[in-house]
């Protein structure tokens, strides 16, 4: 169903998706730093694994697992935090913008 403008029933009409966008941000610095945590126990299994290639192999196997490990970290924060500021954008903000007469309204006030 396309979505039409209450006032000048237009369908040139998009979507801000503005909470999604912060909460996207949020949640990834977020989970970076929550990741931080997981990094060390990443860089911890790592540094084990790289065990069998000697000395060099323990420093770089605890990096990878400390960088796979903020990443992951990022990676979870982001897609929870854009979930949420989902359902702040359909629920609570005026999340649409006619492109034609500018009006801004939310999904429950759309024809």
């Amino acid at each position: 169903m396309t979505t039409q403008c209450p006032r000048c029933h237009s369908t040139a009409v998009i979507t801000k998706d503005l909470a999604r966008k912060v909460g996207a941000l949020i949640g990834t610095v977020g989970g970076a730093a929550q990741g931080v945590t997981g990094a060390m126990a990443g860089a911890e299994v790592g540094a084990v694994i790289g065990v069998v290639a000697g000395p060099a192999g323990v420093a770089a196997g605890g990096m990878a697992g400390a960088i796979l490990g903020g990443l992951a970290g990022a990676a979870t924060g982001c897609i929870a935090g854009a979930k949420l500021g989902e359902v702040i954008d359909e629920r609570v903000l005026n999340n649409y913008a006619c492109l034609d007469c500018e009006l801004q309204f939310s999904d429950r006030h759309s024809v």
